[in-house]
């Protein structure tokens, strides 16, 4: 799922238990399988182009779990794994 969510495959694999995206310069996500703890990560990445972003993940076949707008402007579009694991996109920007 998160190689669908994030639009690629892991730009490496330190070892056969972690992949890293390098989502842009300098800034990367991590992931370590650790099935002990499935279902308790909760990651938002902040980005400039948060409609791009989702309608991208919508052209892959994922539709957001929900979608959150809180007072300071700030929208917040959440996926969740099939082991309830969160992937939240966050930007300042509308959501169509």
């Amino acid at each position: 799922m998160v190689r669908r969510l994030l639009g690629s495959e892991a730009s490496f694999f330190p070892n056969n238990a972690e992949a890293v995206w390098e989502l842009a310069e300098n800034r990367s996500i991590y992931i370590k399988v650790q099935p002990e703890g499935g279902g308790h990560s909760v990651v938002t990445i902040f980005v400039d182009d948060l409609d791009e972003r989702v309608t991208g993940i919508a052209e892959r076949g994922i539709e957001p779990s929900r979608r959150e707008t809180y007072e300071n402007g700030v929208h917040n579009v959440l996926y969740w794994d099939p082991d309830g694991n969160e992937i939240g996109f966050g930007g300042s920007f509308p959501v169509s």
